[in-house]
Protein backbone atom coordinates (compact mmCIF):
# COMPACT_ATOMS: atom_id res chain seq x y z
CA UNK A 1 0.00 0.00 0.00
CA UNK A 2 1.41 3.48 -1.08
CA UNK A 3 0.23 6.96 0.78
CA UNK A 4 -1.69 8.51 -1.71
CA UNK A 5 0.62 11.57 -3.36
CA UNK A 6 -2.14 14.22 -2.06
CA UNK A 7 -2.30 13.56 1.49
CA UNK A 8 -0.31 13.72 4.79
CA UNK A 9 0.41 10.45 6.08
CA UNK A 10 -0.03 11.43 9.56
CA UNK A 11 -3.52 13.01 8.69
CA UNK A 12 -4.74 12.59 5.65
CA UNK A 13 -4.74 16.54 4.72
CA UNK A 14 -3.66 17.49 1.58
CA UNK A 15 -0.39 18.14 1.61
CA UNK A 16 0.45 22.25 1.20
CA UNK A 17 2.20 22.96 -1.97
CA UNK A 18 6.38 23.42 -1.83
CA UNK A 19 6.81 27.53 -0.56
CA UNK A 20 8.39 29.30 -2.98
CA UNK A 21 9.94 31.04 0.03
CA UNK A 22 12.17 27.75 0.75
CA UNK A 23 14.05 27.96 -2.34
CA UNK A 24 16.60 31.03 -0.81
CA UNK A 25 16.90 28.70 2.23
CA UNK A 26 17.89 25.71 0.19
CA UNK A 27 20.41 27.78 -1.82
CA UNK A 28 22.42 29.75 0.83
CA UNK A 29 21.99 26.03 2.86
CA UNK A 30 23.94 24.46 -0.17
CA UNK A 31 26.06 27.58 -0.86
CA UNK A 32 27.21 27.49 3.37
CA UNK A 33 27.70 23.95 2.60
CA UNK A 34 29.81 24.13 -0.14
CA UNK A 35 32.08 26.42 1.59
CA UNK A 36 32.30 24.60 4.61
CA UNK A 37 33.07 21.40 2.93
CA UNK A 38 35.98 23.43 0.96
CA UNK A 39 37.33 24.32 4.28
CA UNK A 40 37.34 21.01 5.56
CA UNK A 41 38.97 19.63 2.51
CA UNK A 42 41.84 22.30 2.85
CA UNK A 43 42.51 21.37 6.48
CA UNK A 44 42.92 17.68 5.36
CA UNK A 45 45.28 18.62 2.55
CA UNK A 46 47.32 20.96 4.95
CA UNK A 47 47.27 17.96 8.02
CA UNK A 48 47.21 14.85 5.95
CA UNK A 49 46.94 11.42 8.06
CA UNK A 50 49.22 8.66 7.97
CA UNK A 51 47.92 5.06 7.55
CA UNK A 52 46.81 3.84 10.53
CA UNK A 53 47.30 6.93 12.47
CA UNK A 54 45.54 9.01 14.60
CA UNK A 55 43.23 12.17 12.49
CA UNK A 56 44.67 14.99 13.88
CA UNK A 57 42.72 17.30 11.37
CA UNK A 58 39.16 15.52 11.31
CA UNK A 59 39.33 15.55 15.09
CA UNK A 60 39.99 19.29 14.99
CA UNK A 61 37.94 20.42 12.66
CA UNK A 62 35.07 18.88 14.36
CA UNK A 63 35.91 20.34 17.95
CA UNK A 64 36.42 23.89 16.44
CA UNK A 65 33.63 23.32 14.36
CA UNK A 66 31.25 22.35 17.44
CA UNK A 67 32.83 25.44 19.77
CA UNK A 68 31.66 27.75 16.64
CA UNK A 69 28.18 26.00 16.63
CA UNK A 70 28.09 27.14 20.39
CA UNK A 71 29.18 30.43 19.99
CA UNK A 72 27.00 31.18 17.05
CA UNK A 73 24.00 29.62 18.45
CA UNK A 74 23.60 31.79 21.63
CA UNK A 75 24.60 35.07 19.56
CA UNK A 76 21.66 34.43 16.75
CA UNK A 77 19.12 33.21 19.79
CA UNK A 78 20.06 35.39 22.41
CA UNK A 79 21.63 38.76 21.21
CA UNK A 80 21.61 39.29 18.28
CA UNK A 81 18.45 39.53 15.47
CA UNK A 82 19.62 38.03 12.30
CA UNK A 83 18.09 38.14 8.95
CA UNK A 84 16.15 35.17 8.21
CA UNK A 85 18.69 33.06 5.62
CA UNK A 86 21.81 33.25 8.39
CA UNK A 87 21.16 30.55 10.46
CA UNK A 88 20.86 28.15 7.64
CA UNK A 89 23.82 29.74 5.96
CA UNK A 90 26.02 29.44 8.37
CA UNK A 91 25.28 27.44 10.91
CA UNK A 92 23.08 24.03 8.62
CA UNK A 93 25.47 25.40 5.50
CA UNK A 94 28.85 26.23 6.46
CA UNK A 95 29.29 24.59 9.80
CA UNK A 96 27.34 21.61 8.74
CA UNK A 97 29.51 21.02 5.79
CA UNK A 98 32.54 21.88 7.84
CA UNK A 99 32.41 19.29 10.98
CA UNK A 100 32.11 15.53 9.67
CA UNK A 101 30.40 13.13 10.92
CA UNK A 102 30.65 10.51 7.91
CA UNK A 103 34.15 11.04 7.68
CA UNK A 104 34.86 10.75 11.44
CA UNK A 105 32.87 7.67 11.23
CA UNK A 106 35.19 6.44 7.91
CA UNK A 107 38.33 7.30 9.79
CA UNK A 108 37.35 4.56 12.94
CA UNK A 109 36.58 1.95 10.23
CA UNK A 110 39.70 2.78 8.32
CA UNK A 111 41.79 2.46 12.07
CA UNK A 112 40.14 -0.96 12.67
CA UNK A 113 40.74 -2.20 9.37
CA UNK A 114 44.35 -1.38 9.58
CA UNK A 115 44.49 -3.18 12.50
CA UNK A 116 44.72 0.13 14.97
CA UNK A 117 41.86 -0.73 17.43
CA UNK A 118 43.33 0.90 20.58
CA UNK A 119 43.97 4.76 18.23
CA UNK A 120 40.09 3.94 16.40
CA UNK A 121 38.75 3.82 20.08
CA UNK A 122 40.65 6.80 21.54
CA UNK A 123 39.60 8.77 18.24
CA UNK A 124 35.93 7.95 18.99
CA UNK A 125 36.06 8.65 22.82
CA UNK A 126 37.98 11.69 22.23
CA UNK A 127 36.06 13.53 19.30
CA UNK A 128 32.76 12.74 20.90
CA UNK A 129 33.98 14.30 24.40
CA UNK A 130 35.80 16.97 23.16
CA UNK A 131 32.94 18.25 20.64
CA UNK A 132 30.95 17.69 23.54
CA UNK A 133 32.83 19.66 25.75
CA UNK A 134 33.49 22.24 22.81
CA UNK A 135 30.17 23.68 22.11
CA UNK A 136 29.25 23.41 26.44
CA UNK A 137 32.04 25.54 26.92
CA UNK A 138 31.90 28.12 23.64
CA UNK A 139 28.29 28.86 24.83
CA UNK A 140 28.68 28.95 28.13
CA UNK A 141 31.80 31.41 27.68
CA UNK A 142 29.47 33.69 25.30
CA UNK A 143 26.70 33.37 27.53
CA UNK A 144 29.12 35.04 30.47
CA UNK A 145 30.58 37.44 27.98
CA UNK A 146 26.87 39.23 26.84
CA UNK A 147 26.35 38.70 30.49
CA UNK A 148 29.24 40.98 31.52
CA UNK A 149 28.51 43.45 28.36
CA UNK A 150 25.10 43.85 29.11
CA UNK A 151 25.90 45.44 32.39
Amino acid sequence: MTAPETGSLRTGAPRAPHAPGQLPVVAVVALGGGLGAAARYAAALWWPTRSGGFPWATFWVNVTGCAVIGVFLVLVTEAVSAHRLVRPFFGTGVLGGFTTFSTYAVDIRALFGAGSAATALAYLAATLSAALFAVWLAATATRRALSRRRR
